[in-house]
């Protein structure tokens, strides 16, 4: 196996970047400093459902896995990038079986709406991203997908403030990738190796990740 190409899906966390808008704030500021002290070394201060993460059971459910449990082998596995149709700001059922694949079911599912080309301190972005209904939800499920990304701010849309499609997939035990960057670098129906891989902090909800997807010869 050799690696053809690796895509970064990541966002760059830069000081004061649009995040999730009851988030604080990212701060980026040098502590070292190399014509004083030697040494470059930043002090970051920032959520850790901030920028490209993944979110973890524990997310919303006490007895959920915790970010540094979760399983190697679904936070590297083979997947998809996909483009379904929006519709009232849902990705629902119907748009996701009108473009599966029998060689979907049971890989990593990276659902491309191009939110992310909208990144900015808008009310648009911030606030109207679409996301996963509760039955484009059931749909992933019931195809054995383990884990789910998407390229905007949350899985669902800011108006469901329920948060029960998150709810539904972290107690399935689907990992949810939220914040992706650069889908439009995929090709769409393609199989890539996908590997997100978040920080391994303790009894952590999530954690930033660096994800990227391998082409592989």
């Amino acid at each position: 196996m050799k690696i053809k190409k690796i895509f970064d899906l990541s966002v760059t966390l830069s000081p004061y970047m649009p995040v999730w808008p009851t988030n604080p704030l990212v701060d980026i500021k040098p502590t070292g400093i190399l014509s004083r002290d030697g040494y470059n070394v930043e002090f970051v201060s920032f959520a850790t459902h901030t920028g490209t993460h993944v979110d973890a059971p524990y997310h919303f459910d006490e007895r959920g896995a915790t970010v540094d449990k979760l399983d190697l082998n679904v936070l590297i596995s083979p997947g998809y990038s996909i483009s379904p149709k929006v519709s009232q700001g849902e990705i629902g059922e119907r748009s996701l079986r009108e473009i599966w694949r029998p060689e979907y079911d049971n890989k990593a599912i990276l659902l491309r709406t191009g939110w992310d080309k909208k990144r900015a301190y808008t009310k648009e972005f911030l606030y109207e991203f679409p996301g996963l209904s509760m039955d484009g939800a059931e749909f992933l499920i019931s195809r054995g997908v383990k884990l789910i990304g998407i390229d905007t701010l949350g899985i669902e849309p800011y108006s469901h403030s329920d948060f029960s499609v998150h709810k539904r997939l972290l107690k399935q035990g689907v990992v949810v990738v939220e914040d992706l960057a650069n889908l439009d670098q995929l090709q769409e129906g393609k199989e890539y190796l996908v590997v997100a891989l978040p920080i391994k902090i303790l009894n952590a909800s999530g954690s930033m990740a660096r994800v990227v997807a391998l082409e592989l010869e």
